[in-house]
């Protein structure tokens, strides 16, 4: 173990998108679909299990306990195996915890005690509980950060994949060709035939860059990140630019809980209280309808068991939507202006669900209406709460930090919520089913209001940017004790590099200056929540000695600004559209050509006129003087 310092991660983050991104989505992203499959086949047989001559005998109540079953046996297992997955590695605990997941899916197809159903079920569940950790955590160390947030909520998205095919398996397996026990224990064989399947894919997924050479294995990142690179050229056939700036981290084999704990809560308390609440917001509302909504429709609407996998195949294709839909908003419009929206409107759409409910005014139809529209936003909004965990605390914490507030959330919501359901559809009351939407709507409420407060602005951020790593942290006293290579290659170089490098630096930092003054003028001083003024150790926009972070995603969007503003002045006057083409400002990622067009109108170093059309700096003016037309006034290029 020594003290390294590394481009692996800027090399990863400056890559194109690929058909290794496509791998890594396809052989990873899949657990998602399986843990769907899971829960809509459990919830489209439930009625069927609860009749007679369904060779096992369970009641709704029961379905709802071995729902909460099936979600302890989750936590449990995002706890154990996240642990594991920080301290052995991605790949080997993505492995296991599938083999875990397979075994234990085609055993609950042998059921025939309601014991051993929930045996089966907690061992299932812990399998799941442990992809969780080591899925998010790897996923988000192999995508480009330019494209996380999308790519992130697309994966969690695809649950409804699997759940619209377990709706579509049990349709089919519930129908009167398969004896009533029969039918329901081949939809859950189906489960492990798919799993399978994916655990032949996943082989081909590499062991995360990051991951190894943090714990003394550098050589090995370096290889897996050559590999990577050589065949993104070859594929797009193209040289790749440059990285960003390099890291100084000092390896470690292992780093104790009590270290990660503390981390979690002494540094960073208000991503703590942010991940909690958003957890425990989606776990409730989600495992409570999704678990039951079988036994819902049956019980309070007379939609008869063969017509419920109907119902969930068009809830799963509107929680699937959700996602897909509004994913790129995460990565455009902004984290915590999109997670507080959809929490938020979770709730309210849910409220009036009750409140049509009271009143005895729904019909099937409506109910499952409306019930669509609101799991629509919520499966965003749902899908966000992992992304933001795995975003917002150190790298050598991650897998253990998404196991642990997805099991102390989901331990409060996600177990009391199906149990809770479950009583009260037992008790046929539609007032106390009502009940439960309300609970539900202030679980979601509470989750936005976190957001709104506390929410971090981490779109199209590098990872080490959201939260320096804890070994880059240590690493900090050798450069008080050394000079860093940084240092070093910046005093050999040429005197009119390091010139342009000052200037470089003093834009920057006038840019920042100015940044900051909009931060405290205006409406925007009301915005709740960390802003670029505002102190998060880690965090971009962090003032202080930590800001060494911040400086590359600055100088990233000096250099996107110096390549428009010099676009321009060759060009002269060019449409917006074709002077993004020019640059190619859509491998920068979303959102970040029009942000570097719309400094460069603010700096005075462009012109905007009218459709779409810019020009070099007093290049306009001069023009309309020539043709006898007044000059047009300067226009901030930021709407366009």
């Amino acid at each position: 173990m020594g003290t390294i310092t590394t481009c692996i991660p800027s090399r990863l983050d400056r890559l194109p998108w690929s058909r290794f991104h496509w791998r890594v989505v396809s052989g990873l992203g899949a657990v998602w679909v399986l843990d769907g499959l899971e829960v809509t086949i459990v919830g489209a047989v439930a009625a069927r299990m609860s009749q007679p001559g369904s060779g096992i005998s369970l009641s709704s109540a029961d379905i709802g306990t071995a729902a909460g079953i099936y979600v302890a046996g989750a936590c449990i297992g995002a706890l154990l195996f996240g642990r594991l997955t920080d301290r052995f590695g991605r790949k080997k605990l993505f492995m296991v915890t599938l083999g875990i997941y397979v075994l234990a899916t085609v055993a609950t197809a042998f059921s025939h005690e309601a014991w051993y159903f929930f045996l089966v079920r907690f061992i299932t569940g812990m399998g799941i509980g442990g992809e969780y950790a080591a899925i998010n955590s790897a996923v988000d160390e192999l995508i480009p950060a330019r494209n996380r947030g999308r790519v992130d909520l697309a994966i969690n998205g695809s649950y409804w994949i699997g759940s619209a095919l377990g709706s579509l398996a049990a349709l089919g397996l519930l129908s009167s060709a398969f004896p009533g026990n029969l039918g329901w224990r081949l939809a859950f064989g189906l489960g492990g035939i798919l799993g399978l399947g994916i655990l032949l894919v996943r082989r081909n997924v590499p062991e995360s860059p990051r991951w190894l050479f943090i714990h003394g294995r550098e050589k090995e990142a370096e290889e897996i990140v050559d590999r990577i690179e050589a065949e993104v050229r070859q594929e797009t056939a193209k040289e790749l630019p440059e990285p960003g700036q390099a890291i100084r981290i000092r390896q470690r084999k292992v780093i104790p809980f009590t270290e990660i704990a503390r981390t979690a809560m002494q540094r960073y308390p208000r991503r703590a209280i942010l991940g909690l609440s958003l957890f425990i917001g989606q776990a409730f509302m989600y495992n409570a309808v999704v678990f039951d909504l079988g036994s819902i429709l049956n019980g309070f609407f007379d939609v008869s068991s063969g017509a419920v996998p109907y119902y969930m195949a068009i809830f799963a294709i509107a929680n699937f939507l959700g996602p897909l839909l509004l994913g790129r908003l995460f990565d455009t419009v902004g984290r915590k202006p999109m997670i507080t929206a959809t929490y938020f409107g979770t709730a309210g759409v849910a409220v009036a669900i009750a409140l049509l409910l009271m009143n005895g005014s729904l019909t099937a139809w409506w109910f499952f209406l409306l019930l669509s529209v609101t799991f629509f936003v919520a499966s965003a909004g749902a899908s966000s709460a992992y992304l933001t965990v795995s975003e917002v605390f150190p790298m050598e914490t991650r897998a253990l930090s998404i196991s642990l507030f997805f099991a102390v959330g989901t331990a409060v919501g996600g177990i009391t919520g199906p149990l809770l359901f479950g009583q009260f559809i037992h008790s046929g009351n539609e007032n106390l089913l009502a009940t439960g939407f309300i609970i539900g709507a202030g679980a979601m409420a509470i989750g936005g209001l976190a957001e709104l407060i506390f929410g971090v602005r981490a779109e199209q951020q590098s990872l080490e940017n959201i939260a320096a790593p804890l070994t880059v942290q240590e690493a900090e006293a050798d450069w008080r004790e050394e000079p860093s290579p940084q240092a070093e290659r910046e005093r050999s170089m040429p005197e009119d590099v390091r010139r342009r490098a000052r200037e470089r630096d003093q834009r920057v930092a006038d840019r920042t200056a100015r940044e900051h003054i909009r931060e405290r003028s205006g409406l925007r001083k009301y915005v709740p929540g960390p802003g670029d003024s505002f102190y998060s150790p880690g965090m971009v926009g962090t003032t202080g000695p930590t800001s060494r972070s911040k400086a590359i995603a600055d100088r990233a969007l000096d250099d996107e600004i110096e390549q428009v503003t010099h676009t321009l002045d060759e060009r002269g006057m060019i449409r917006g559209a074709d002077l993004e083409k020019a640059v190619h400002g859509r491998s920068w990622g979303p959102g970040r050509f029009r942000k570097a067009l719309r400094e460069a109108v603010r700096e005075s170093r462009a012109e905007a006129g009218p459709d779409d059309v810019y020009a070099p700096a007093g290049r306009r003016e001069s023009r309309e003087g020539q043709d006898g037309g007044p000059p047009e006034d300067r226009r901030d290029g930021g709407g366009r």
